[in-house]
């Protein structure tokens, strides 16, 4: 199944049901549709749409395929654009044994992102604040030969590390560091790897004073990792040279070793998934506009927005040509109502966007932000291209962790998100 599914052979799959949905051209939106696409995004065989087992490019086939179905247009091969990240990626063994305890990997522990491999059975080294008002204590601990011995430590000491950088060169010298926390397990992406083990725990999953603590930790860090981002466009009915753009980051975090994986649907399937409806709606003849449409899912987001500024380094359309972006991250809820980043940049933008709302009286509240460098917007701000990023607010906690699960995901208000985008989309290009 996993070849047919690189080779788009799905239609002999269980997604045959999925596939002649999405083959159907629509007259708008279609909530059975948003929540299959959420289902595949979300599904293990994307392995978290990260860069293991090729889990982004699993996710990008999974786009090209709809793009084609859907009869997008495509400036580059099979719609792909190309472009190498760094990444620090978890994709074998990951397993912490605390005495007799097995932490389960995304419920009671994550690698810090910048964690090395290691496979040892360590001495525990427990490491207060009173290193920090008591010398003796201090003196001590910087004596201690910290080889083979895993140190640990809470929140409240690693908040005050950089307060001694004698205590920070000396955790250099143990095997492994984990940090116990009291908030909830938020995983991230690095490009680099340390010569250490390094663990986040939840504090509650490490109770006892325990003597003994087994590692077996695989990490590989890719240098250099050819990921891509996946667009195509509508041609535009009276200026096809003027572009309205459509953006949404597919990739997530992938996964921790072989039995747990980020599932990113609000983060962002959800966007992915509103971008594809977006592109099922303007792609009917009837739907078209005077500007062109892209479609653009970046890869490479959460590494940085790398993505997007490979994008603006390297346009498949000049940057100039570009009239407006629309950036759809987080658009799984609403009970709160939706931000719009860049909402107080572009006044009149957001101004127009309030009037449309205020039409239907769809959503209840509309905030705007000022500048942020919080998605993949924010490149094309820095250049000048006027651009909005939406999210949704309110009605679920689960964010960068194995709970952003397609099930639980509300989508409170995304029938109303779609319809406010695509009625601003064509407000916008009878406007600029």
């Amino acid at each position: 199944m996993r070849h047919n599914y690189l080779r788009g052979g799905w239609v002999a799959s269980p997604f045959l049901g999925f596939w002649l949905l999405t083959a159907l051209p629509a007259a708008s939106q279609d909530m059975a549709r948003v929540r299959q696409t959420l289902t595949v995004l979300t599904s293990k065989r994307l392995h978290g749409r990260g860069y293991t087992h090729r889990g982004d490019q699993r996710a990008a086939a999974y786009l090209a395929k709809r793009f084609k179905t859907l009869g997008l247009k495509s400036w580059t091969k099979k719609y792909r654009q190309p472009f190498p990240l760094a990444v620090n990626t978890f994709p074998g063994a990951l397993s912490v044994t605390l005495g007799k305890h097995v932490l389960r990997p995304g419920k009671d522990f994550i690698p810090d992102p910048t964690s090395g491999s290691l496979q040892e059975k360590l001495a525990v080294v427990y490491f207060d604040t009173l290193a920090f008002t008591d010398p003796v204590s201090l003196s001590k601990l910087l004596q201690q030969d910290l080889r083979h011995t895993a140190v640990v430590y809470s929140q409240a000491v690693q908040a005050r590390l950089a307060q001694r950088p004698e205590l920070v060169a000396k955790l250099t010298q143990a095997s492994a560091v984990v940090v116990l926390t009291t908030d909830k397990l938020t995983a991230s992406v690095a490009a680099t790897q340390r010569g250490q083990a390094r663990l986040i725990v939840r504090a509650a999953a490490w109770p006892t004073r325990e003597a003994w603590l087994s590692l077996n930790i695989e990490a590989n860090l890719l240098p250099r990792y050819v990921t891509q981002n996946v667009l195509g466009y509508v041609p535009g009915t009276a200026v096809p040279d003027s572009f309205v753009v459509v953006a949404a980051h597919y990739d997530h975090l992938g996964e921790l070793g072989r039995k747990a994986y980020f599932p990113g649907a609000n983060d962002n399937a959800s966007g992915t998934a509103m971008l594809l409806e977006l592109a099922a709606y303007f792609a009917q003849p009837a739907h078209r506009l005077r500007y062109s449409v892209a479609f653009i899912g970046f890869s490479g987001e959460e590494a940085g927005l790398l993505g997007s500024q490979f994008f603006v380094h390297q346009p498949t359309i000049p940057l100039a040509n570009i009239r407006f972006l629309l950036n759809l991250d987080l658009v799984g809820t609403g009970a709160e109502g939706i931000t719009v980043v860049n909402g107080k940049v572009h006044a009149a933008e957001f101004q127009l966007l309030q009037q449309l709302n205020s039409e239907s009286g769809a959503i209840g509240s509309i905030a705007a932000r000022g500048q942020a460098a919080n998605s993949d917007h924010f490149p094309f701000s820095e250049y000048q291209v006027p651009a909005f990023f939406w999210y949704t607010r309110g009605g679920t906690a689960a964010y960068h962790d194995v709970h952003d699960q397609a099930p639980q995901l509300p989508l409170t208000l995304f029938p109303q998100v779609f319809d406010l985008a695509k009625r601003f989309l064509t407000k916008i290009t009878r406007t600029l």
